[in-house]
This record gives structure tokens, sequence and C-alpha cells, in this order.
């Protein structure tokens, strides 16, 4: 006798998630996910653990920014199942090197407001000594 698995429904997926029901439709609707969705017999959508899981890496790689067309291919390079390693490892690489690159300027601009940070600290260390002094802080 075969175990029954229960199903989630979608607002258990989408509190699960963080997803709002709308996204989840919307995920289904695009083609975002890996495995078709079933229905009950009312037609309510019934998800499972690995819809959950997949969830879950969509929204990694789209909180890395890779795009909603990306993200649909490379469903459909995991639906198509083997043979398709080397393209789906294509398609990681190249968005592994725009999230370096946007790490890159990340860096680069967490440079530029912690120098001004410490300007602004400056500016306000010598206002209150110049306080405690009775000196003038604009000399």
């Amino acid at each position: 006798m075969s175990e029954v698995v229960p199903g989630l429904s979608i607002g258990e997926v989408a509190e699960r998630t963080g997803l709002s029901v709308h996204t989840l439709r919307f995920y289904e609707r695009e083609g975002i996910l890996a495995d078709p969705i079933r229905r009950d017999p009312g037609g309510r959508r019934v998800y499972h653990e690995n819809d959950v899981d997949w969830l879950h890496l969509c929204m990694i790689l789209r909180a890395s920014g890779m795009p909603l067309p990306a993200i649909r291919r490379y469903t459909e390079l995991v639906r198509a199942g083997d043979g398709t390693e080397a393209e789906r490892l294509v398609l990681l690489r190249k968005h592994r090197e725009w999230v370096l690159d946007q790490m890159d300027q990340l860096r680069k601009c967490l440079d530029l407001v912690n120098f001004k940070v410490g300007v602004y600290e400056d500016a306000l260390d010598r206002v209150a000594v110049s306080s405690a002094t009775g000196t003038d802080a604009r000399r």
C-alpha cells in the first residue's frame, strides 16, 4: 500500500516562501515551476515539498538579479532532463559573472558611502570638540 503524501495549498506555499498567491499563479503561468502543479478534485492547486524547494531556488536566482526569462530557460532545461547539463552550466556561469560584476559595483558604492560617512563623522566630532572647548569649528 503506497503512502499518500499530503499536499500544500497555495496559501500554505505563499506563507512558507514569502511569495504572494498572485506571484505563485504568475510563476505557474510563466513556466517558472519545474513540475506542473497538480489539482485536487475541486480544481484547487496542490503543491508538494519539491515545488517549495524549487521556488526557493528560483527566489535565490531572482534575488541575485537573474531575469525571469533566464529562470524560465533554466527551468525548461531542467525539465528536459539529461543532456542539458552543458547548457545549464553556460547559463549559470553567465549569471555568476553578472553577479560578480554587480558585487564589484556595490563594493565601489560602499567605499564611497563609507568615505562620506567618515567625512560627516569627522565634521560632527570637530563640532562637538569645539562646542566643549568654546572654539570655532569652522577653522
